[in-house]
């Protein structure tokens, strides 16, 4: 009798035993039903002993248990102020599970709790934990990174005052830098102060011993350079990394160009906040980089000498259609943009074929060589550049625009100065086509060209002001020539006067002399002859000296004419006059012409 009275008792102690916690507890006080916090508080601490418990976690069914009092009390009140944390919990135990016994089903139960949790709950602290959650199991656990950065995303673009924004930032970047998944736009085009910056494709013009690059960012960056020697295998290098910056996947792949001094360019995402462009050129004698703004940009000028060995073909990565940088080669018999006046004497007699499209063919009549082309000092190439164009009007009143009164004087300029002086003359644009200030200096480089001038028609807040200024480049305190050139910049007289510090070393470099001798003798030229063909009333503004954006990096003397005001009725009437623009043309020819002997009989003395 006494055996069995045992037996029975060691059975009720074990079945209470197996029982879960949460019953013990409610049966504790059958009258004083349990509260959902007192359950929830208890489902946590046998997780808790799963976790400690090395024995208790042994068993599959005891993790099974687990869950089961999670779930009791979500369906129990699944509105309840807690229910959104028994779904997190169930995810969190489903992947540890998971992670201890190697169950499929597990894994799949743990994602649709964290699914659950988010969608049923977007407002609740919860979700943007399940879905770090889910990042990371898809991440580490299913091998997936773009399904990882969509639920990361939607972290950064729904919760940015959340406890996981700041870990989804920084996992996204290291995301988009190992596997090449694009970024959110939320954190590359925000106002907010931790944003990346956009690094736009690169831009290049190459000629054998010049290269021009230019990288556009979507705001100001900091930036740095690095220059790596020469090796036996390689030549030098120049790395320019971009602080907090970012640049699409498509865009990363090397781009083989073969083209001149550059042979190719490399941009990636060195690190998860750092943008590297690299520059792979022939030789590098030397180079300069400055940043313009609005839209900011980074220019770099190289110099150096062609070499005739080539990068072996096994060490240039294929580059993808999608991830061509924007090339723009002045290049005379490919590129529309340009018309090209020939001397006719490269050309036999006897040949008649058309003259190639994009080309105006100078009169076969040509003036015997001067002494500067004797000496082997002239002019054998002009590069003439009508200013602004496209989406870029420049000053316009009285129904005019800059753009078309520059391009109309610039194309019957040409072929004046070809006949006269017997040289190739080049137009930075022949129609209505927008062509960024920095690659109209480009192509007078890339061409070799021995002068540079480009023409404006000037604008002032009053109709009353009128008259020819010309200008060469050079750091300047004037405050009137600062607002010209912070207009035809397109810029601010304050970012202007932030360049002095930028131009200071620039300058250093650059043909002064030169430019300020071709600006006098040009401007006195239109002004001497103006008045002698009854156009005396024109107000001599003087030779002024700017830092005109257009003129930066010019390898050859380089001059802005500002021809006439665009708000002024009489300089208007001017300018639609045919015997006006034909005296511009020929005065701006003489004075050309004044220049180069000049230079001539100087060096001729010495």
């Amino acid at each position: 009798m006494i055996r069995t009275v045992l037996l029975t008792c060691f059975s009720l102690i074990f079945t209470f035993a197996c029982l879960p916690i949460t019953l013990l507890a409610a049966e504790d006080d059958a009258d004083k039903p349990v509260s959902i916090a007192s359950q929830y508080e208890e489902a946590k601490f046998y997780y808790n002993q799963l976790q400690t418990n090395a024995h208790l976690a042994q068993a599959r069914e005891n993790w099974l248990k687990g869950t089961r009092n999670f779930r009791r009390i979500y369906l129990s009140s699944p509105k309840a102020e807690l229910a959104p944390a028994c779904l997190f919990m169930l995810g969190r135990v489903y992947s540890e599970m998971y992670d201890k016994f190697q169950n499929g089903i597990d894994l799949d139960e743990s994602i649709s709790y964290f699914k659950d949790t988010a969608k049923l709950f977007p407002q609740h602290r919860l979700a943007d934990d399940a879905y770090m959650a889910l990042a990371q199991i898809v991440l580490d656990k299913r091998g997936n990174p773009k399904e990882a950065s969509d639920y990361l995303t939607e972290i950064v673009t729904n919760f940015p005052n959340g406890d996981m924004h700041t870990e989804a930032e920084n996992l996204l970047k290291v995301l988009s830098q190992e596997h090449d998944i694009p970024l959110p736009q939320v954190m590359v085009s925000s106002s907010r102060e931790n944003k990346l910056n956009y690094v736009l494709p690169v831009k290049y013009w190459s000629s054998d011993n010049y290269t021009r690059v230019v990288i556009m960012a979507s705001g100001p960056v900091n930036y740095k350079e690095i220059l790596l020697e020469e090796t036996e295998n390689t030549p030098r290098r120049l790395y320019i990394d971009f602080k907090k910056s970012y640049i699409e996947p498509q865009y990363r792949a090397p781009v083989p160009i073969e083209d001149g001094l550059l042979r190719r360019i490399r941009t990636g995402q060195f690190s998860p906040d750092t943008v590297r462009v690299v520059l792979d050129i022939e030789s590098i004698n030397s180079y300069k980089i400055f940043s313009l703004p609005d839209p900011f940009r980074v220019v770099i000028d190289v110099r150096g000498e062609k070499k005739s060995e080539k990068l072996p073909p096994e060490k240039i990565t294929p580059e993808p259609q999608e991830s061509v940088a924007e090339k723009k080669i002045a290049l005379p018999d490919t590129t529309g943009n340009i018309v090209v006046l020939r001397d006719n004497k490269k050309i036999a007699p006897a040949q008649k074929t058309a003259p190639e499209s994009g080309k105006i063919e100078k009169s076969p009549e040509v003036k015997p060589l001067t002494l500067a082309q004797q000496l082997g000092l002239g002019v054998k190439k002009i590069v003439l550049d009508p200013g602004h164009g496209g989406k870029d009007p420049g000053a316009m009143s009285f129904g005019m625009k800059e753009k078309d009164i520059v391009l109309g004087i610039a194309k019957q300029l040409a072929p004046v100065l070809a006949k006269e002086l017997g040289c190739e003359v080049l137009l930075t644009r022949q129609d209505d086509t927008f062509i960024s200030l920095e690659e109209r200096t480009a192509i007078a480089n890339t061409q070799n060209a021995d002068l540079f001038v480009s023409l404006h028609i000037n604008a002032h807040s009053s109709a009353k002001v009128r008259g020819l200024e010309t200008y060469y480049l050079n750091l300047t305190t004037n405050a009137d020539a600062m607002k010209v050139a912070a207009r035809e910049n397109a810029t601010s007289t304050h970012q202007m006067s932030d360049l002095q510090d930028i131009l200071s070393d620039i300058m250093k470099n650059s043909k002064i002399n030169e430019s300020s001798r071709l600006a006098q003798q040009v401007h006195n030229s239109i002004l001497t002859q103006a008045g002698k063909q009854g156009f005396a009333d024109i107000k001599n503004l003087g030779v002024k000296q700017a830092p005109f954006y257009v003129l930066i990096g010019a390898q050859m003397p380089a001059i802005l004419i500002e021809l006439a005001f665009i708000s002024n009725e009489q300089d208007i009437q001017n300018l639609n006059n045919p015997s006006f623009v034909k005296m511009l043309t020929q005065e701006i020819t003489h004075g050309i012409r004044t220049y180069v002997n000049d230079t001539t009989a100087q060096l001729s003395k010495n």
